[in-house]
């Protein structure tokens, strides 16, 4: 069985934070540092994404068993876990699934409803790059910059390009089952599941996955749940405002 890469750091109750789609456990790395003053933080791959493994099949069924199995390999007990977007909709699944490994629950700018599949043209330009023809960083972005005008977006992308081997770039995360999958990652959290502990949402001021609509779901699976906003941010919260997003998560978790 293969275990999800991550970097762990600082010392104290463990606290697992999962990235979105097409993230990486590195994209957490300057808040992680900061909480690691108080937990210890575990910044994981999910499956096709990083450095964790390449799997044909991906759902969130078996990102939430990619987890439980590396809990067990690390010998866990009670975990903080929080997770963004695609992360955070595996985060939710795991903790109904199994409660008992799961102190407390912060979920970032996404909520249990279904979401449109909605990466068409990201997936679109990055399915355009040829890797024979685009052998720098700098030719991947132009190439890049015909479908996403967002120089942000592309940053984002950019950081899943590195040198397979001398003179060959490549994506790190496993783009073939990404396409292949895509639909898989608006799904729904299944009806009547619902988790007793307590739970924090933090919604982007600015981002709109989250809005007063969301709340009855929201506390349908998660009856203890507090909803807040961060100001100045959109779905990247935790890079648009990281300040008022430490904030609350610390202010929650002590």
């Amino acid at each position: 069985m293969e275990i999800l890469h991550s970097r762990i750091v600082g010392e104290g109750t463990p606290f697992l934070i999962l990235h979105g789609y097409f993230g990486m456990g590195d994209n957490w790395k300057s808040l992680a540092n900061q909480f690691g003053e108080h937990f210890q933080m575990h910044l994981i791959d999910q499956r096709n994404h990083g450095r964790s493994f390449h799997a044909e099949e991906f759902d969130y069924e078996l990102l939430a068993e990619d987890l439980y199995h590396y809990i067990e390999h690390h010998q866990l007990e009670k975990v903080i876990l929080l997770g963004h977007s695609m992360g955070g909709k595996t985060a939710m699944l795991f903790a109904v699934e199994y409660p008992e490994l799961v102190d407390k629950l912060i979920i970032a700018d996404i909520s249990p409803r279904y979401y449109q599949p909605h990466h068409n043209e990201i997936l679109k330009a990055l399915n355009s790059i040829d890797f024979t023809i685009h052998t720098s960083r700098k030719l991947v972005e132009e190439q890049l910059a015909q479908y996403i005008p967002e120089a942000g977006v592309r940053q984002f992308l950019l950081k899943n390009v590195y040198w397979r081997e001398k003179g060959q770039l490549d994506f790190r995360f496993n783009l073939d089952s990404l396409t292949e999958n895509n639909s898989e990652v608006g799904t729904a959290l299944p009806s009547f599941t619902s988790f007793e502990g307590d739970t924090l949402f933090l919604a982007g001021g600015s981002s709109g996955y989250i809005t007063e609509n969301e709340v009855p779901i929201i506390k349908a699976h998660f009856p203890k749940a507090l909803i807040e906003t961060i100001a100045n941010a959109g779905h990247w919260l935790h890079a648009d405002n990281p300040k008022e997003f430490y904030g609350k998560v610390v202010n929650f978790l002590l």
